[in-house]
């Protein structure tokens, strides 16, 4: 087993790592907490981010659905439609573009092969564009959009 040595910036070396130790027995990244943090904190201008793109590049049917009391893995979600898979593909694209501008770092994006369907995760937020056959055929606003009296009935 190899010696350590202590030296003076031994214990500034030791400050720096024991924030990521910490977080990393707590089973999550210090860079997620932190990322999650900024983006709870102005999720209202994400939004408008991601709104005002997709009215930029003329996405079709867009619509913001509030699932803040359904399901744990987003607040919100976005759906739009393209008129291609090359429409789908670059409004994909320019809102990554656009979110990493504002300072917000996505999560992961999906499907950008194909351009049937691409799903961007921003954490808080998840962005699907679509074609319009293919959103027709899983209705996500059907699964998600309960409404409120059902809402009112599941929180009761």
């Amino acid at each position: 087993m190899p010696v350590k040595r202590k030296t003076a910036n031994s214990k500034i070396s030791a400050a720096k790592t024991a924030a990521p130790l910490k977080a990393a027995r707590k089973g999550k990244s210090a860079r997620r907490g932190k990322l999650k943090g900024a983006i709870s904190g102005a999720s209202a201008s994400l939004k408008t981010v991601i709104t005002d793109t997709l009215a930029d590049m003329k996405a079709l049917e867009v619509k913001l659905l509030d699932v803040r009391g359904l399901t744990d893995i987003a607040d919100f979600m976005v759906i739009a439609s393209g008129t291609s898979d090359r429409h789908v593909r670059s409004v994909a694209q320019r809102v990554v573009e656009k979110v990493k501008e504002a300072g917000y770092r996505p999560l992961g994006v999906e499907g950008q092969q194909d351009g049937d369907w691409v799903l961007i995760d921003l954490s808080e937020v998840i962005v699907h564009v679509m074609l319009p056959r293919v959103r027709e055929f899983y209705g996500l606003e059907k699964l998600w959009d309960t409404g409120t009296p059902r809402r009112a009935a599941a929180r009761a």
